[in-house]
C-alpha cells in the first residue's frame, strides 16, 4: 500500500483538475431552475466511476433526481462496503458575500490551508469529499489494491431531505446489501487532530406563516389597530426560548438523553480553544442553552434555530405597511432518541396554540431524520482508526458531530448496516455558507486514507 502516496503525487493536478470541473455545474436541488444542471452533474458522476473502473455503473430514475450506483464486486466471498455520498450542493447565496464566484472554483491559501483550499459550492459538503472516494477506488483499482466488493450510491437530493432515497432504499435492498456503510461528509477537529465521528443529531426542517389581514394595509390608517403579523412572528419565535436559552415546546426534551459525567468529561477531552473560536468568528461571546459548554451545546443537546425570516417590504428605500403575511423557515436539530415527526407534530401544535387572536397559523414540515450513534468497538470503527493512524500517525478522537444525515439512521433500518463517518473536513470550511472551501491538503489526504480502510476492514472481517 505505500505506492498510494506516488499515486496521488503523480496524478494531483488531474484529480484537481476533476474536481474543479464537477464543482463548476450548480447542482443546487432546492431550486428546480436548476434541473438539467443537477441532472448533468449525475452523469458526470457516472462517467467517472466508469473511468475508474467499476463493471456496473447505472442511473436508477426516483420518484425525485436520479441515484447513481455502481459496484464493482470481485468475490462473493469477501466483505461489501457501500460507499454512500451527494452530489447535490446548497444554494450559494447570498451571493454577494462570496470573495468568487461560488461556481467558479479557485485555488488559495488561508490561514488554515496555507497550501491552498478549493473555494466554491459544495468543495467539501459533499462533492469534494464524495469525489475522494471516486479517485481512492481509481488508485485500488489501476494498482490492483482493492481487497475486497464496492458500492457506490450517490444521491441528488440530500439538501433537500433525501426523499428520494427513502423511496429508493427499501426497493433495492438486495442491490444495497453490503458489511458496512462508508460516508464523507462530517469532518475532523484539525489537520493534525484527526477525528471519527460517532454521533449525528437528526433534523426536523419546518416553513411557517403567520396572515392577518386580507391585504397588505397602510400603516398609518391601520397601525395599532390589527395585529401586525411581522410583529406576532417576532414575538411568537422569540417565546421558544426562556432566558436560560431553553427549549419551551411542551413535550420537547422527554427523550432527550443526559450524557453522565464521566462521558462528559471524555468529550472535553477534545482540543477546544473558546478564545479562537470566538476570533474565527468575530464575536465576542458565545452564546446558547445554560449548563452546558460549546461543544456540547453543538453536538449532544437539542436546539431551534430560524434559518430565515420575511415579509412586507424589503426593498430599497421606505413603504409603509402592515404586510397582510410573515414568514420563516425553522430547523430544529435533534440528539438520538427523539423522534423527528413527533418533534415536528409537538412544534406544530405549540405553534398554533400560542398564536394569538387576530393572526391565523399555518406550519408546513420540510423534511426530516433520526439522530444516530455508533460504537466504537465494531470492526469498521477500529479499521478507520487504523487507517488514519498509518496516514496522519496518530489514533483518531472519537467525536459527536452537530450536523444532520438523516438517511444514517434509514440505512441502519432498511439494510441492517453500520456507518463509519470518515469525513477530512473542518468545521472553517464554511460549509452552507459564503466562501466554502476545501483544503488541497485534506482533499488528497482523504484519497491517501481511504484505501487503508479497505485494507484493515478486510483483514479484521475476514
Amino acid at each position: 500500500m505505500n505506492t498510494v502516496k506516488d499515486y496521488i503525487k503523480t496524478h494531483k493536478e488531474r484529480f484537481l483538475e476533476e474536481l474543479i470541473q464537477l464543482l463548476k455545474i450548480p447542482s443546487i436541488s432546492a431550486d428546480s431552475a436548476f434541473e438539467k444542471d443537477v441532472l448533468l452533474t449525475a452523469d458526470v458522476i457516472k462517467s467517472s466511476l466508469e473511468e475508474a473502473g467499476c463493471d456496473r455503473v447505472e442511473i436508477c430514475d426516483t420518484p425525485g433526481y436520479p441515484i447513481v450506483y455502481a459496484e464493482k464486486i470481485i468475490s462473493n466471498d469477501l466483505p461489501t462496503v457501500l460507499v454512500y455520498g451527494h452530489y447535490d450542493v446548497q444554494p450559494p447565496d447570498p451571493l454577494e458575500l462570496w470573495t468568487s464566484p461560488p461556481f467558479e472554483p479557485v485555488i488559495k491559501p488561508t490561514e488554515v490551508h496555507p497550501e491552498g483550499a478549493i473555494f466554491a459550492r459544495g468543495s467539501c459538503d459533499d462533492k469534494g469529499q464524495m469525489y475522494m472516494h471516486v479517485k481512492a477506488f481509481e488508485y485500488m483499482i489501476k494498482e490492483d489494491k482493492l481487497p475486497c466488493n464496492v458500492k457506490f450510491m450517490i444521491e441528488g437530493e440530500e439538501e433537500v431531505g433525501s426523499e428520494s432515497l427513502a423511496w429508493f432504499v427499501p426497493r433495492n435492498r438486495e442491490k444495497l446489501a453490503n458489511d458496512v456503510i462508508l460516508i464523507s461528509d462530517t469532518g475532523m477537529i484539525a489537520n493534525d487532530i484527526p477525528s471519527i465521528t460517532t454521533g449525528l443529531r437528526g433534523l426536523s426542517y419546518v416553513e411557517v406563516e403567520v396572515t392577518g389581514p386580507n391585504r397588505d394595509l397602510h400603516s398609518g390608517l391601520y397601525g395599532g389597530a390589527v395585529a401586525n403579523p411581522i410583529n406576532i412572528l417576532t414575538k411568537m419565535i422569540a417565546s421558544l426560548h426562556d432566558e436560560n436559552n431553553y427549549i419551551t415546546i411542551p413535550g420537547f426534551y422527554d427523550n432527550v438523553e443526559n450524557l453522565s459525567k464521566e462521558e462528559r468529561a471524555e468529550m472535553a477531552k477534545a482540543p477546544f480553544s473558546l478564545e479562537a473560536y470566538k476570533e474565527a468568528l468575530d464575536i465576542d461571546s458565545v452564546y446558547g442553552e445554560k449548563g452546558y459548554t460549546t461543544n456540547e451545546r453543538n453536538s449532544i443537546r437539542p436546539t431551534l434555530d430560524v434559518n430565515g425570516i420575511w415579509g412586507g417590504y424589503t426593498g430599497e428605500g421606505a413603504k409603509t405597511v402592515i404586510a397582510s403575511k410573515a414568514y420563516a423557515k425553522i430547523s430544529m436539530r435533534l440528539v438520538p432518541n427523539q423522534d423527528w415527526e413527533g418533534i415536528t407534530q409537538l412544534f406544530k401544535t405549540h405553534f398554533e396554540v400560542i398564536a394569538p387572536k387576530g393572526v391565523k397559523v399555518k406550519v408546513t414540515p420540510h423534511h426530516g431524520g433520526q439522530g444516530y450513534v455508533t460504537p466504537i468497538n465494531t470492526i469498521a470503527y477500529k479499521a478507520a482508526s487504523k487507517a488514519y493512524k498509518q496516514t496522519f500517525g496518530k489514533t483518531p478522537i472519537p467525536q459527536r458531530s452537530g450536523g444532520s444525515i438523516p438517511i444514517v439512521s434509514l440505512f441502519e433500518k432498511e439494510l441492517e448496516s453500520k456507518t463509519i463517518l470518515m469525513g477530512f473536513g473542518l468545521n472553517s470550511d464554511a460549509i452552507h455558507s459564503p466562501n466554502e472551501h476545501f483544503g488541497v491538503w485534506n482533499y488528497l489526504k482523504g484519497i491517501e486514507t481511504i484505501p487503508w480502510f479497505y485494507k484493515y476492514f478486510t483483514e479484521l472481517k475476514t
